[in-house]
């Protein structure tokens, strides 16, 4: 059996980071995700003026409910979907002027839902380039709340970050959502809230967000189930144990349901409170199964597909298609660069049993792409990566982790 440390969670940190910022009083984080992605969103609330401390295992923010202390900001959000679309809605809610721009990555993935929410709620916000897209403009003066409606079919991270800064508006929010993908991440980002203060609550279809200022806490982030999908999906292709601690049935992130996927499949599963042991036995059957939910972990399992008894199909997941990258289309063309069959449609990807043959892996720059293939690639010598530093995004370790699990494996 092995032991494996994963990460501390992208999407905890994320939020952590904001309520953090957006809390009266100083707040600590314990054991944050240190990549691309969470350095990035620091930055971010650096440069509007928030006091960062990063030390070697621990964050310190210095919070402020009135929004950032900053006048005036340009904040690159670089590759992090989270700081994109979650810090223009924390900057909203003060006073000044901010700019935001991203990569050429991230400027392609759609932020319109989310400003035109901000847009209703009377934030003077402006589109610099590409309507729904980065770079934008924002001339602050605080948020008064209100009712809004909102389309969170794409992304969930839309709904979070509304919820996420309506305490600090005047009146406090209540949101209608008319579609949602990923809803555990919205459960993520309710239960957070409560644990900074805060208690929404949710009728319907509508969620309401009181008035009322969060308080500064002592917070541990715990890992990140996502990426404990890759050494889970290695220990059911391979036929070896696993262990992943700090993440179970106490878990605050749906991601840990891709264990029940891979015992779907064959693998024998033990979700402790705070820990996943997994034991494959090298055989994976198919299987037909709705993704909505826990869409992040699609490439994973697509990546394993090909060694299972039947076709696998997957279902639901048109958002992956606006990730770092079309991940539907993705997954698909480097299946066939395997060798392997597949077809797509608007929202499902269909893989069928083969043998991947040697393949160099058209990453995309994203980073789950360049991690699920590296599974494929302990059963199949020659798999190859043409952008691996991609990775850096969530997991700057991921490589030597791998080749560590590999070792211990005999593999």
């Amino acid at each position: 059996m092995s032991i494996i440390h994963v990460p501390g969670s992208k999407s905890i940190t994320a939020r952590a980071l904001f309520l953090a910022a957006a809390s009266r009083g100083v707040t600590v984080l314990r054991r944050p995700l240190v990549s691309d992605d969470s350095e990035g969103f620091a930055e971010g609330l650096r440069t509007l003026g928030y006091r960062v401390e990063r030390g070697a295992r621990d964050w310190t923010i210095e919070g402020r409910p009135e929004g950032p202390p900053a006048a005036e900001a340009e904040v690159y959000c670089r590759d992090g979907a989270t700081t994109a679309r979650f810090l223009p809605a924390l900057a909203a809610a003060g006073e000044g002027v901010f700019r935001f721009d991203a990569s050429a990555q991230m400027r392609r993935r759609p932020l319109g839902p989310l400003t035109s929410a901000l847009r209703d709620l009377g934030v003077d916000l402006r589109h610099d380039e590409q309507e729904g897209h980065h770079p934008i403009t924002i001339r602050a003066n605080g948020i008064k709340g209100g009712q809004i409606t909102l389309d969170a079919g794409l992304s969930s991270q839309f709904l979070t970050a509304l919820l996420l800064v309506g305490p600090l508006t005047d009146e406090g929010l209540r949101i209608t959502v008319t579609d949602l993908v990923s809803a555990p991440y919205v459960e993520i980002t309710l239960a957070m809230m409560r644990r900074f203060g805060v208690e929404a609550g949710r009728e319907g279809d509508t969620f309401v967000v009181p008035p009322r200022p969060y308080q500064a806490a002592d917070y541990t982030i715990e890992p990140d189930a996502s990426t404990a999908s890759y050494p889970l999906a290695a220990a059911a292709l391979t036929g070896r144990t696993v262990t992943i601690p700090g993440l179970g049935s106490d878990s605050l992130q749906g991601d840990v349901r891709f264990a029940e996927v891979l015992e779907r499949m064959g693998a024998s599963v033990d979700l402790a409170p705070d820990s996943i042991t997994l034991t494959g036995n090298g055989r994976l059957r198919g299987l037909t199964v709705n993704m909505r939910d826990i869409s992040d972990t699609v490439p994973t399992l697509a990546a394993i597909a090909p060694f299972a008894d039947a076709p696998v199909r997957i279902e639901d997941v048109y958002n992956v298609r606006v990730k770092e990258c079309d991940r539907l289309e993705a997954c698909a063309e480097n299946l066939r660069r395997l060798g392997v069959p597949v077809t797509t449609g608007r929202d499902w990807i269909e893989i069928h049993p083969a043998t991947p043959r040697p393949a160099d892996i058209a990453c995309h720059g994203d980073h789950r792409i360049a991690m699920s293939f590296s599974v494929t690639g302990l059963r199949t010598p020659g798999i190859t990566l043409d952008d691996p530093g991609c990775v850096k995004k969530t997991f700057p370790g991921f490589h030597q982790a791998f080749d560590e699990l590999r070792t211990a494996w005999g593999l």
